[in-house]
């Protein structure tokens, strides 16, 4: 196991541990910034989305804070960068 599948296991369990999960994918996107700037602290680059009813009523920077605070711990030597998607399990594109 890579470095950062390490990381992406552990966000994982952060996030579990705050959400009653519906759907997450995270996905390294490390790749895509060799040699930016921010790279060379050692920290990820993720694509995170997330499904879960805790964002019912929450705009999108409610829900990016709320993601945020879950996976504190990781910043800034873990996560670098994160982009976020997070919805409410109506919104879901796998509602039905």
């Amino acid at each position: 196991m890579n470095i950062n599948q390490e990381r992406i296991r552990l966000m994982e369990i952060d996030l579990r541990n705050v959400f009653q999960l519906q759907f997450l994918d995270i996905e390294d996107e490390s790749h895509l910034h060799a040699g930016h700037a921010g790279a060379a602290t050692g920290g990820g680059h993720f694509k995170l989305m997330i499904i879960a009813p805790e964002f019912d009523g929450l705009n999108q920077v409610k829900r990016h804070r709320a993601v945020y605070a879950a996976l504190n711990k990781h910043f800034p030597t873990e996560i670098h960068a994160l982009s976020i998607l997070a919805l409410t399990p109506s919104e879901s594109p796998h509602a039905g």
